[in-house]
Parts: structure tokens; C-alpha cells; sequence
């Protein structure tokens, strides 16, 4: 983990660069993949799905049985902790919902807004070494509650070529019954252009790696919606000398053991808690079963220390993490200041796991300093609004004459004529 004091804004360009894989390389392998499901379908699938995964799969579409199963087999323990998870972030969401907004702009004149479902999303499961069944809750109950009317789970199977039991138990708890055993750039090109299986979807949602992050970039230029680019985890810390040095190590930590390309950041405003929180890194490093990912992660990230604190949060805001967290006496004050970031974590005890798995908040964010112009997913992702509008007669006399020069003003006559010829038989 590189050391950095007061950096000149010079180097922030190189050090706000996430690490990447080489893009060439990635896009042609992406798009590969992609036309090969394209063209092939289930086929492509399964021939994709034995070479990444090692498995030969017969029935793309998880059973109901194997469902039953998965849910009858996972610990109380286990399903004690989603349930409590999954009514929180209900909660959170359900807040979310908006009247219709209606207003007359001028007498006559009457204009309102209303949200509909989307009708059939796609969901991604990362599955593999880490299967993320609390990013079912994230997806699947706002999708749930915005009225979605076809949810689509795709995830990649076990080496044993079943579902992780508890991201069965999160789907079915969401109401979630389409569950497919599709992975990686594969699982998105079947989400985004359908198969005889797997029904196309009108929007993939839905964090993974950088070829997951590629694959729905590139279906998104071709017409079908995602929810943002989400790509690597990331989280960027924030301390001063009240900062405790295990709890900033544990939640850099925590982001490293995602994958060798997440990328971890501390900002201090003091130099003698950077050496305790990279001695605490060490010390708990070697307890962690995926601490080879989380060297890996490590060596892509840094620590800088800022003698000003209006230069940090500059710095920070230039980064735009996924993941901020602030561990500073004057943590509030400085949350105000901050406006480039996907979630916020506030004081010494709100860990950044906490908003993965339960606190309320959606853990699907934007990365990789999309934070400048995305929000994370809510309840909104899942809906679509549209305006509605309706004039009278009196409201078209009132309005007419101004539409009437502005399109004569455009040159657009037909636009002209749709307003003066209403009028005329009101006269």
C-alpha cells in the first residue's frame, strides 16, 4: 500500500485511476462472448459455462425442487439473518415511493407525473468464491415493490453445479421464482438479448468484474437498459488522529477481499495513524481466508496524508468512491462537504459492511468515479415515469397563441397547424 504526502494536483489524475485490465483485450473477449450467445443461445451457454466454470450443465433453469431444497437445507441461523436484513431495506425502500405529482401550470393548462413498473428486469448474482445472495435483497425487494412484473436471477452455479442455498432462500423471500444458472459477460448477452431459455429482459441490473461491467456497457449501446456501471468494489476511508486504527484497517480490509482489482484508499489528516492503521492491515491480513485477493487489492491502493482538510475533500471528491467512510471528530461537518460518493458511513461505528448487508441502504453503487453523475439503485431504478398532460379548451386559448409562434419561430408549420386549427373551431 503506497505512502503519499500531500500529493500536487498533478498526480491526482493517475491516482484517482482505478486498476484496470488491459481494455483491448477485455472488450474483444467481451464482445465475443456476447455474439456467440447471441448467435448460439443455450448452446453458447453451456459450452461458455463448462470452459469458465468447469461445469457441464443440462438444465440452465434452477427447478423448483432444487429451490425447495436449497431453502429447506440453509441454517435458521442463516435465514434469521437475510429476514432481518430483507425488513430493512424494505423499510428504507418503501419510503421511496412517490405520489403523483400533479399541477396546473395555467388555468386550463393541467400537467402530472406517475411512475410505472419496468415489467421485466434482469438481475446478476456474483456467485463463484463469494456468492452475494445479500445482493438479491438489493435488487429483488425493490423490484418487488416497485411492481416489476417478471424478475430474471441469473448467477453462476457451484463447482457442485448447484445455487448457493442462501441466494435461493434471498429469491424466494423476494418472490423471485426465474432462476438461471448463467454466469459472468454470458449471463448478461443471455439477460439483454434473450435465448430460448432465458427471456430477454428490458433492464440488467447488477454489480460484477470488469467483464460483467464491460458486457453490460456494451449491451447498453445497443439499446438495453442497466441500472449504472458497477464495477470492482472500492471504498475510500477518512481519519484523523480519534480514528481507531484496527476499525480503519478492518473496513479497508473488508473491500480488499472483494477481488484483486477492488482498490482501497485512506485520506488522513494526521501522519501518525497511517503507520498504525497499515501495522493493523498486516496484523489482520493473515486472518483473512481470502487474503491473497486482499494482497493482491492492496498493492493497487494507497494511503495519503493531507496537512489541509479542504485539499482532502477535494481529493475525495475527485476519487468519487463507491464507498465513503468518515472516522473523524467532525464527521458530520465533513459528510456536508462531501458530493461525489455512492454511500456515506458516518462515525466510528457505521461499517461499511453494514450497508452491504442490513442497514437499509441499497449496496448497489456506482464505482469507479461514476459516483460524479450516478446514484446507487433505489426503488426508482425499478420504475419508469411518465408525464401526462391535458388542456382545455379555455387552457388551449390561453397557451395556443404562444405554441403558435414559437413553432412558426422553429419553421416546424405542421406543429403550427395542430395548435390553429383547435383554435379556429373554437372561434
Amino acid at each position: 500500500m503506497k505512502i503519499l504526502i500531500n500529493p500536487s494536483m498533478e498526480q491526482w489524475p493517475s491516482l484517482t485511476r482505478r486498476p484496470q485490465l488491459d481494455l483491448e483485450f477485455m472488450e474483444s473477449s467481451v464482445r465475443n462472448i456476447l455474439n456467440r450467445v447471441k448467435v448460439s443461445g443455450d448452446e453458447a451457454l453451456r459450452e461458455l459455462t463448462l470452459k469458465f466454470d468447469g461445469i457441464n450443465l443440462i438444465q440452465l433453469k434452477v427447478s423448483k425442487e432444487e429451490i425447495n431444497s436449497g431453502v429447506a437445507a440453509l441454517d435458521e441461523r442463516i435465514k434469521n439473518a437475510i429476514q432481518v436484513a430483507a425488513s430493512n431495506i424494505t423499510t428504507f425502500h418503501e419510503l421511496q415511493k412517490r405520489d403523483v405529482i400533479s399541477v396546473e401550470t395555467m388555468p386550463g393548462v393541467k400537467c402530472w407525473r406517475k411512475s410505472h413498473p419496468i415489467q421485466r428486469v434482469g438481475i446478476y448474482i456474483p456467485g463463484g468464491t463469494a456468492p452475494l445472495f445479500s445482493t438479491v435483497l438489493m435488487l429483488g425487494i425493490p423490484a418487488k415493490l416497485a411492481g416489476c412484473t417478471e424478475v430474471i436471477l441469473c448467477t453462476p452455479p457451484g463447482k457442485d453445479g448447484l445455487i448457493n442455498p442462501a441466494i435461493l432462500f434471498a429469491a424466494d423471500l423476494c418472490g423471485v421464482k426465474s432462476i438461471f444458472k448463467a454466469g459472468g459477460a454470458q449471463a448478461i448477452a443471455a439477460m439483454g438479448y434473450g435465448t430460448v431459455t432465458i427471456p430477454a429482459v428490458n433492464k440488467i441490473f447488477g454489480p460484477g468484474n470488469q467483464y460483467v461491467t464491460k458486457a453490460k456497457q456494451i449491451v447498453n449501446q445497443e439499446g438495453i437498459a442497466i441500472d449504472m456501471p458497477a464495477g470492482p468494489s472500492e471504498v475510500l476511508v477518512i481519519v484523523d488522529d480519534s480514528a481507531n486504527a484496527s476499525f480503519v484497517a478492518a473496513d479497508l480490509l473488508s473491500q480488499a477481499e472483494h477481488g484483486p482489482d477492488s482498490q482501497v484508499a485512506l485520506v488522513s489528516f494526521s501522519e501518525t495513524i497511517i503507520p498504525k492503521v497499515i501495522e493493523e492491515i498486516a496484523k489482520q491480513l493473515e486472518q483473512l481466508p481470502r487474503k491473497a485477493i486482499a494482497k493482491q487489492a492492496l498493492d493497487n491502493s494507497f494511503s495519503i496524508f493531507f496537512s489541509e482538510k479542504e485539499t482532502a475533500i477535494r481529493f475525495v471528491n475527485e476519487y468519487a468512491a463507491e464507498h465513503v467512510i468518515i472516522q473523524t471528530l467532525d464527521s458530520d461537518t465533513l459528510a456536508e462537504k462531501i458530493s461525489n460518493a455512492g454511500s456515506v458511513f458516518l462515525g466510528p461505528y457505521s461499517p461499511e459492511a453494514a450497508g452491504d448487508y442490513a442497514s437499509g441502504t441499497n449496496h448497489t453503487l456506482p464505482t469507479n468515479g461514476f459516483a460524479k453523475a450516478y446514484s446507487g439503485v433505489s426503488l426508482e431504478s425499478f420504475m419508469k415515469m411518465i408525464t401526462y398532460q391535458q388542456l382545455t379548451a379555455d387552457g388551449l386559448r390561453k397557451l395556443g397563441p404562444s405554441v403558435e409562434i414559437m413553432a412558426e419561430v422553429e419553421c416546424l408549420q405542421g406543429h403550427k397547424n395542430a395548435v390553429s386549427i383547435r383554435l379556429e373551431s373554437l372561434r
